[in-house]
């Protein structure tokens, strides 16, 4: 079920051939335009010559993103801090891409903590990179969600998205209860002028 078909398509007399990924097993696809991208397992385009998932446009201009992604229980997680990393590259990626994860808590729209990285975005053409997001699972949390995301036009693959948990002395990134989560070395605009 994970192969890569390729597809030959009649279009004004032109064959164009045009390649069909997979859905990987566990994941789905979702965001404001899934439609507009093609999304699943590349096999052997990851770093190692093994499969990576990928997400890639097929409209000429997109107002929105496309995200592969899973959700699981975060019973293993709760109460801790855990460092989400994962490795990516991008081709021609016009506005803007991302790994995410988010943390949910039932009855609430309001995730406990997010990042998807739109402050730190991949843009262009980059080669494979490291990428990390650490965040807390509070005890009232009900849902993890989590993957890669592209907004606009371009192509990103992704691979060895990894879950470690890690000490209180890893910074988080992202936003806890959607502010923007930052340590400050003392306290700031306590006259609240700036």
């Amino acid at each position: 079920m994970t192969k890569s078909i390729l597809k030959s398509v009649l279009l004004l007399g032109t064959t164009v051939a045009l390649l069909s990924f997979d859905t990987p097993t566990g994941w789905f696809n979702a965001g404001s335009k899934p439609k507009s991208y093609e999304m699943g397992i590349d096999k052997g385009a990851g770093q190692d010559g093994k499969n990576a998932a990928t997400i890639k446009s097929i409209d000429k201009k997109i107002d929105g993103f496309g995200t592969l992604m899973q959700q699981c229980k975060p019973d293993k997680y709760l109460g801790k801090r855990v460092r989400m990393t994962g490795f990516v590259k991008s081709e021609n990626v016009t506005a803007w891409a991302g790994l995410w994860l988010r943390v949910d808590q039932s009855g609430s729209q309001q995730p406990l903590s997010f990042d998807n990285m739109g402050d730190r975005p991949i843009k262009g053409t980059t080669g494979w990179t490291k990428y990390e997001i650490v965040l807390d699972v509070p005890s009232n949390a009900s849902l993890i969600a989590y993957g890669a995301l592209l907004d606009g036009t371009g192509q990103i693959w992704f691979d060895s998205i990894t879950f470690e948990v890690v000490g209180d002395n890893v910074p988080t990134t992202g936003s806890v209860n959607g502010k923007k989560s930052a340590t400050q070395d003392e306290p700031t605009n306590l006259d609240f002028e700036n």
